[in-house]
């Protein structure tokens, strides 16, 4: 079920676990003059359930703006906390597709970094080691597919930092697709009217977690958009 195409999809409802598909180029958060997923999914409960004031909703993670995917929200403090912890804890097994310039030179590999966000630009860089700023930053990567132009990753991220696979591609000469804050010079998505509503070929496609409540284990996964899909046919 969904609010509309251009909103979001929920993918999953059980107790205070809300698990949604979040569309590229909407911000996870933003100040309330401005739209965002959370005030999406705010507006939509309200309505939906009648609620006299702001409904409360959690928010344990996010998505970068250009990026599409399964998003892990909660409708009660507790909910938030225990969801929290299991991010902290590196116990949420999260798993992204994405699709990059070039071709690599292995089918499957780690990438291990330092890297930081640079202060007062929504920019994060790669560090020395012994840079006190420095924050490890690892993923695994598999190739899924490669056409002449670009390659197809599933990646697993292990940490959790500023921009990260965005990053950690980039700098070894695989920028994604549309990224072109990251050197990208190949397109990817709709024609958009505003620069900040770009896509990137970047897809949180499933994550893992245990419920906060009944601790049972869930795997969610968020279907590809539209641009993808035609990509991938080709």
């Amino acid at each position: 079920m969904s609010d509309s195409p251009s909103e979001f999809e929920i993918l999953d409802e059980d107790g205070p676990c809300l698990v949604i598909a979040k569309p590229a180029g909407v911000p996870t958060q933003a100040p309330p003059q401005y739209d965002s997923l959370e005030q999406r999914i705010r507006r939509f409960l309200k309505q939906r359930e009648d609620h006299p004031g702001q409904p409360y909703l959690g928010v344990p993670h996010r998505l970068d703006r250009p990026v599409s995917g399964v998003m892990l929200f909660a409708r009660n403090v507790r909910a938030t906390r225990r969801l929290a912890e299991q991010f902290q804890g590196r116990t949420i097994t999260k798993k992204y597709w994405a699709l990059v310039e070039g071709h690599l030179p292995v089918s499957s590999g780690t990438w291990v970094d330092w890297m930081r966000k640079i202060p007062g630009v929504a920019q994060a860089e790669i560090l020395d080691q012994e840079h006190p700023d420095g924050r490890q930053a690892i993923l695994h990567f598999q190739v899924l597919r490669q056409s002449s132009r670009w390659t197809w990753l599933e990646i697993e991220l292990v940490t959790g930092r500023t921009h990260q696979i965005r990053l950690q591609a980039s700098s070894r000469g695989f920028p994604i697709l549309g990224d072109h804050q990251y050197g990208a010079i190949t397109p990817f998505g709709p024609s958009v009217q505003h620069k900040r509503e770009k896509w990137i070929g970047l897809h949180a496609r499933s994550i893992a977690f245990r419920h906060p409540m009944t601790h049972i284990h869930k795997r969610k996964t968020a279907p590809l958009p539209s641009p993808w899909q035609d990509l991938l046919d080709e």
